[in-house]
C-alpha cells in the first residue's frame, strides 16, 4: 500500500465497503458521540467521515487529535446506516473505522478556523493565508482560477496562437503607472524595471515575423490598491496579431472571453451582442468608461430645459463655457424619501447635492413635485419628463457643471439608483466595447499635454490628425467592459516611425528622448514593421466576476493587503547593509 493513501478523501463509495484503505488529510472537525469519535477527514478533493471507538487499538491516540492536525489513517470501509447517509457529499454513504493512525503534522492553536463560515479580519486572513486557503470557498476559487487559465490557453491554441515568454527584467517604460525599479549590481547607479506589461516585447515579436502571439503574463505596477486592482502584480491574457484592423481583434477575442464565461459562469446569461460605445458617449450616458449595461439607466443632457429658467443655480451655471446639466432617470423612484436619500448620497460624495423632480398623482392628474419643479414650472418639467420617457411614480436627478467635475459621482449615483430600485439585472454578464478613446489629456494644474491611454496606439487619421488640437485626437484604442469592470484593453499599434515621433512630440517627448527610452522598438521599426494590434484581458478580474466576488484579493493565491504589504512573508523588508553596498545604494531616512 502507498505510504500515505490508497484513495483521496472524495473517492470512496458504497462499492468500497469491506475494503482496507489508507487516507491522509486534515482533521476538519471532531465530534464525540457517547465515546465514539467521529472525524471529518479533509483533503483537496473532499471529505470522508472516519470513526473510532474504544475497541480500536489507537483510540487513545485519536482522542488527542484536534482541528487541522494532518494525519494518516488505515481502516475498514463500512456502509452507513440508511438514516445517517449524507447525500450532500460523494462519500456520504460510507464511513471508515480507524485501525491505525499516524500524526503527520500536529497543529498549534488556530488563529482562524477552517471549518465553518466565520468572518475574520482581512489582516488575519492574509497573515495566515495558508490556513485561509484551506477553507472550502478559497479552495474553490483557486481551482476556478486554474481552470479558467487552462481554458484560455486551450482556446488560444485552438485558434492558431502560440505562447511565447517575454522578459521579467527590462527597461522602464511609460505605461500609465509607476514602475517597480530593480537596481543593477553590475552597473552601479542604473536600474532595470519590472514590466508593467509586455507591450514593447509583443510588438517586437510581430516585427520579428511571428503572426500570432499570446501569453499568460505577469505584470507589475506600483499602484494604489482598489477592490478590483492589486497594488503590485497581476496576470493578464496578453495577445498580439499582425496585419489586422480593430474589427479583427474584436472578432478574435470575443469567442475566447464569451466561451470562458459560458463555461464557468454558473448558468448566468452571457450576452452575445457586444455593443460599441464611443468613449465620449459612455461618459455622457453612464459617467464611466466601463459601464454596467445590466443597469438600463442612461443619463441625458437636459441643459436646454434649464437655460434661462427660474432655477438660478443651474441657469447661471449654464452661462459659463463648457457646462451642462445632466439628468439621471430613476424609474419607480418617485418618492420624496428616496429622492432625499439620493440627495444625501451626493452630499456624502462631496457635491453640494443633487436636484430632483418626481412625478405623482395631483388634483388634475399627474403632477411634478420637488424643489426644482416649483422653480422651473410645469412646461419645462413636462418637457424633461417627455425627453426622459418617464411617468407617474418615476423620478429624475440632476447634476450640473463642467462634466469632468461631476461625471464620476453621477456614474456612481446611477449605479446606486439601479441597485436600490432593483433595476440592475442579476445573473447576467453584459459586455460592451468602448471605442474612440482620446489620445491625449491636459493636466489641470500644469496645463501640459500627456498621453491619456497607451502611448503606442495609432491615431485615427494618421499623421494629419496630429496637426490640430491634441485633445481632439482619437486613437484606435478600445476597452471591453463587463458588469462595471474593465476586462480587456487594447489598441491598433503605431508602427510608423514618423507618426510615432510626432505623437510623442505632442506629449513633450523629443526625438532623442523617444530613441533613448524606446531604442529597441525604434530601431526595429526601421526594418519593415507590419501593421499590428492586440489587447490584454485581466485574468484576476475575469475570475473575480466568475466567482461573484467584489474583492480581487479573494481570487489571488497570495495577495498583498491594501497597504501593498505581504504580512505572511513580511514584505517589503529592510535590506542589509551588505546588500545595499553591493548595489551601490544608500537609504535616505524620510523626515
Amino acid at each position: 500500500m502507498h505510504a500515505y493513501r490508497s484513495h483521496s478523501c472524495a473517492a470512496l463509495t458504497k462499492d468500497n465497503v469491506g475494503e482496507s484503505v489508507r487516507l491522509s488529510g486534515w482533521v476538519h472537525r471532531v465530534r464525540d458521540h457517547g465515546g465514539v469519535l467521529f472525524i471529518d477527514l479533509r483533503d483537496h478533493y473532499g471529505v470522508t467521515q472516519v470513526l473510532c471507538d474504544p475497541d480500536s487499538p489507537v483510540f487513545a491516540e485519536v482522542e488527542k487529535v484536534r482541528s487541522e492536525w494532518c494525519i494518516r489513517i488505515d481502516g475498514n470501509v463500512k456502509a452507513r446506516d440508511p438514516e445517517l447517509v449524507n447525500p450532500k457529499i460523494p462519500t456520504g454513504e460510507i464511513e471508515v473505522f480507524i485501525r491505525d493512525m499516524e500524526v503527520l503534522g500536529a497543529a498549534d492553536e488556530l488563529p482562524l478556523m477552517v471549518f465553518g463560515d466565520q468572518e475574520y479580519p482581512e489582516e488575519t486572513r492574509l497573515r495566515y493565508r495558508y490556513l485561509d486557503l484551506r477553507r472550502e470557498k478559497m479552495q474553490n476559487h483557486m481551482t476556478l482560477r486554474s481552470d479558467v487559465v487552462a481554458s484560455i490557453r486551450r482556446r488560444m491554441w485552438d485558434i492558431g496562437f502560440r505562447e511565447y515568454q517575454t522578459p521579467i527584467i527590462t527597461a522602464s517604460s511609460p505605461e500609465g503607472a509607476r514602475d517597480f525599479l530593480v537596481p543593477s549590481r553590475l552597473h552601479p547607479g542604473k536600474f532595470y524595471a519590472l514590466p508593467q506589461a509586455p507591450q514593447q516585447f509583443k510588438q517586437l515579436i510581430m516585427v520579428s515575423g511571428f503572426d500570432k502571439y499570446f501569453q499568460i503574463a505577469p505584470c507589475f505596477r506600483d499602484e494604489d490598491p482598489r477592490a478590483d486592482r492589486s497594488p503590485t502584480d497581476f496576470y493578464q491574457l496578453d495577445m498580439e496579431m499582425s496585419f489586422v484592423e480593430q474589427e479583427d481583434i474584436f472578432g478574435t477575442i470575443q469567442p475566447v472571453i464569451e466561451g470562458v464565461f459560458e463555461e464557468f459562469g454558473g448558468g448566468h446569461k452571457v450576452d452575445k451582442l457586444w455593443p460599441r460605445i464611443k468613449f465620449a458617449d459612455a461618459m455622457k450616458w453612464y459617467g464611466t468608461d466601463k459601464p454596467d449595461l445590466r443597469n438600463p439607466i442612461k443619463m441625458q443632457d437636459v441643459s436646454e430645459h434649464f437655460r434661462g429658467s427660474g432655477f438660478a443655480i443651474f441657469a447661471k451655471l449654464l452661462e459659463q463655457e463648457g457646462t451642462e446639466i445632466r439628468a439621471i432617470p430613476a424609474p419607480n423612484g418617485g418618492s420624496r424619501k428616496f429622492c432625499d436619500r439620493m440627495n444625501a448620497y451626493a452630499q456624502k460624495e462631496g457635491l453640494p447635492g443633487m436636484g430632483y423632480i418626481f412625478w405623482r398623482d395631483g388634483e388634475n392628474g399627474m403632477e411634478a413635485a420637488g424643489p426644482l419643479a416649483k422653480n422651473i414650472g410645469p412646461e419645462r418639467t413636462e418637457a424633461i419628463r417627455l425627453q426622459l420617457g418617464l411617468g407617474k411614480g418615476d423620478a429624475a436627478f440632476f447634476l450640473g457643471g463642467k462634466p469632468a467635475t461631476f461625471e464620476a459621482v453621477a456614474g456612481r449615483a446611477r449605479k446606486v439608483i439601479g441597485e436600490e430600485l432593483d433595476l440592475t439585472e442579476k445573473n447576467r454578464f453584459a459586455f460592451c466595447w468602448v471605442v474612440d478613446f482620446p489620445m491625449y489629456e491636459k493636466d489641470d494644474e500644469s496645463g501640459e499635454i500627456d498621453f491619456s491611454h497607451n502611448p503606442f496606439s495609432m491615431p485615427q487619421g494618421g499623421a494629419e490628425a496630429l496637426d490640430g488640437d491634441p485633445l481632439e485626437v482619437l486613437g484606435y484604442q478600445y476597452d471591453l467592459a463587463c458588469n462595471g469592470y474593465e476586462l480587456v484593453s487594447g489598441a491598433i499599434r503605431n508602427h510608423k516611425l514618423e507618426i510615432m515621433y510626432k505623437a510623442f512630440a505632442l506629449a513633450g517627448y523629443g526625438k532623442d528622448e523617444v530613441e533613448k527610452r524606446f531604442g529597441g522598438m525604434v530601431n526595429a521599426f526601421k526594418y519593415g514593421a507590419p501593421p499590428h494590434g492586440g489587447c490584454a484581458a485581466g485574468i484576476d478580474r475575469i475570475v473575480m466576476l466568475l466567482a461573484d466576488e467584489p474583492n480581487i484579493r479573494e481570487v489571488i493565491m497570495f495577495p498583498m493587503n491594501q497597504r501593498a504589504e505581504d504580512l505572511m512573508m513580511n514584505a517589503p523588508s529592510d535590506a542589509s547593509p551588505e546588500q545595499l553596498m553591493e548595489l551601490s545604494l544608500r537609504v535616505v531616512e524620510q523626515e
